[in-house]
């Protein structure tokens, strides 16, 4: 069974930055994305950032010049750097790593919270 911990959230503010971190435990052969998502109060959750196995990221637009997020396949973990906050990316952000091939290998981490204060 995998199991993702995450850590890093919590409260900042505008223009601050945070690093979130997500390690798993567990066999995550057949894992070959490591992402980012999040969900804010009465919206649904929303792609962040994703880093494929070699390390190539795509990013939603909202994320694009201040987010990057990267990975250390040696420990399992995917990171986040959250640059140049906006009040407006509060929400509770989870990790997700998937197969492409193994679809019934889809973990998410219990989420963290990030609030950012105008």
């Amino acid at each position: 069974q995998v199991q993702l911990v995450e850590s890093g959230g919590g409260l900042v503010q505008a223009g601050g930055s945070l690093r979130l971190s997500c390690a798993a435990s567990g066999n995550i052969f057949s894992i070959n994305t490591m992402g980012w998502y999040r969900q804010a109060p009465g919206k649904q959750r929303e792609l962040v950032a994703t880093v494929t196995r070699g390390g190539s990221p795509t990013y939603a637009d909202s994320a694009k010049g201040r987010f990057t997020i990267s990975r250390d396949n040696a420990k399992n973990t995917v990171y986040l750097q959250m640059n140049s906050l906006k009040p407006a990316d509060t929400a509770v952000y989870y990790c997700n790593f998937r197969s492409s091939w193994r679809g019934a290998d889809n973990y998410w981490g219990q989420g963290t919270q990030v609030t950012v204060s105008s």
